[in-house]
């Protein structure tokens, strides 16, 4: 907020230039904020996506959490008045492999009621694949 009212006192002022240091400043808050929340939303994603592949069945709880996940980072991608996204495909796949570790360390409570640390689910699973798996979900239509 105080961003706002030196930005309002800088265009007051007639100070273009700083005016638009605190916008680029906004400008990356903002989109570190839609980083943040995407990769929530990525951990929650890729937890359903390993705990499938680590135990080869699925849950209708599972299904669900992983259409709502991928629904809620689209949306939180998608410019709205812009048109376009936050963040390009690219992007999205660093963001994934981010959050991969997260998602891991969770769903090694949770595979078999905990049975394997992190390392040992590692084994189990294919990374790669989850992750592209995840990708093709977030980005329909588009090869990945």
């Amino acid at each position: 907020m105080e961003e706002l009212f030196t930005l309002k006192d800088l265009l007051v002022k007639g100070d273009v230039t700083g005016a638009l240091v605190i916008v680029e400043e906004l400008t990356e808050m903002s989109r570190n904020d839609i980083i943040k929340t995407i990769r929530s939303y990525a951990v929650i994603l890729l937890l359903h996506l390993i705990k499938q592949q680590a135990e080869n069945r699925t849950t209708r709880s599972w299904e669900v959490s992983i259409r709502n996940s991928v629904l809620e980072i689209q949306r939180e991608n998608k410019r709205r008045k812009a048109g376009g996204y936050y963040l390009a495909p690219e992007e999205l796949l660093e963001i994934l492999a981010e959050a991969y570790l997260n998602a891991s360390n969770e769903a090694s409570l949770e595979v078999e009621e905990g049975r394997y640390e992190a390392e040992e689910l590692e084994k189990l699973v294919n990374r790669e694949e989850i992750i592209n798996r995840a990708l093709t979900l977030i980005l329909p239509g588009e090869s990945s």
